[in-house]
């Protein structure tokens, strides 16, 4: 063989199993990466950029015109923004902090007086929560209902009744029509249908905790309140930090129960217009596509910045400084 000669190629050939090996992985989960990038990226990314520019949508794509900040400073001058915003952080501690009130004593009974009941209870507080949302806003409409609603005939009938007839009021409340009702029966309406969510973390959480502990706390005499206090509370907190979190995520995007219950306007004196109908009245009502844009990015900021203290309080920078 000469100096020149190129030795035999030992390369084999290519494969079907190479390519499964290789490539099919990467085209099975392909989908996810797709549908993500078109539904759940670009709508971010392309909002993002909307907030910078004047646009409204029945116009095209073609007749934005770039403003800078200008979106961000017109809400922030914006009186109804800032009321927006208010009725919000109010609906969000009135319907958010009773919700957990409510949980944490239910969990309990489920996971110690109820063990043997638990699937059925569990179902029954659940089933709130993945009921139809309009249903369930329909049925409060009707429940609130200012001549023939069941509240108003059930406080009514308590009025009656001596001894404790005078904690309640003897004329009918026109709950959706009154300011200083809008808002409570609207959080109502969000304590009924995410008490049992919560519960259900929290008794997940309860369950989570080792029973040996206990054990070990009964033998060196510890009672039931210093268990609580150093054992189920502190193991606790990471499920606290996560339902809270929750919870100030969705009363901060509240929507769907205002809408249904008071429309648009949100009700007398506008007290259950929260940022998101606001947010959706200006693009919907207004067509200022921009400006609603940037309002769902200070809204962000905000919820970026409470979760950031929640964090704090609940999160593992709190339990350290808790132990």
């Amino acid at each position: 063989m000469s100096a020149t000669t190129k030795p035999p190629s030992t390369r084999r050939p290519w494969t079907w199993t190479d390519f499964q090996r290789k490539y099919a992985p990467y085209i099975f989960i392909s989908p996810f990466f797709i549908l993500f990038f078109i539904f759940g990226l670009f709508p971010i990314l392309f909002n993002m950029y909307l907030s910078f520019q004047s646009w409204q949508p029945g116009t095209g794509l073609g007749d934005m015109q770039f403003v800078g900040w200008r979106n961000y400073t017109d809400n922030l001058t914006d009186p109804t923004f800032w009321l927006s915003l208010k009725n919000t952080a109010i609906l969000a501690v009135m319907s958010g902090l009773p919700q957990h009130l409510l949980a944490i004593p239910l969990a309990f009974a489920v996971y110690g007086v109820l063990k043997k009941m638990q699937n059925l209870v569990t179902a029954v507080y659940f089933l709130p929560y993945i009921t139809s949302i309009v249903a369930i806003s329909v049925i409060f409409f009707t429940l609130f209902s200012w001549q023939y609603g069941v509240v108003n005939a059930a406080l009514n009938a308590l009025h009656h009744i001596p001894l404790i007839g005078g904690l309640f009021p003897a004329d009918k409340i026109n709950w959706l029509g009154e300011k200083q009702y809008v808002q409570p029966a609207v959080a109502m309406v969000v304590i009924w249908r995410y008490t049992g969510w919560n519960m259900l973390l929290y008794l997940a959480g309860l369950q989570a905790i080792p029973g040996d502990l206990y054990e070990a706390a009964a033998v060196d005499g510890a009672t039931g309140g210093q268990q609580f206090r150093y054992i189920t509370l502190p193991l606790l907190r990471p499920t606290m930090f996560l339902a809270i979190t929750l919870s100030l995520i969705g009363g901060l995007q509240l929507f769907e129960e205002p809408f249904i219950l008071t429309g648009t306007g949100g009700g007398a004196g506008q007290q259950a217009l929260t940022t998101v109908m606001y947010m959706y009245r200006t693009y919907a009502n207004y067509s200022d596509a921009g400006v609603a844009s940037a309002m769902s990015w200070l809204l962000f900021i905000v919820i970026g910045v409470l979760t950031l203290i929640n964090n704090r309080v609940f999160g593992r920078s709190g339990l350290a400084s808790g132990d």
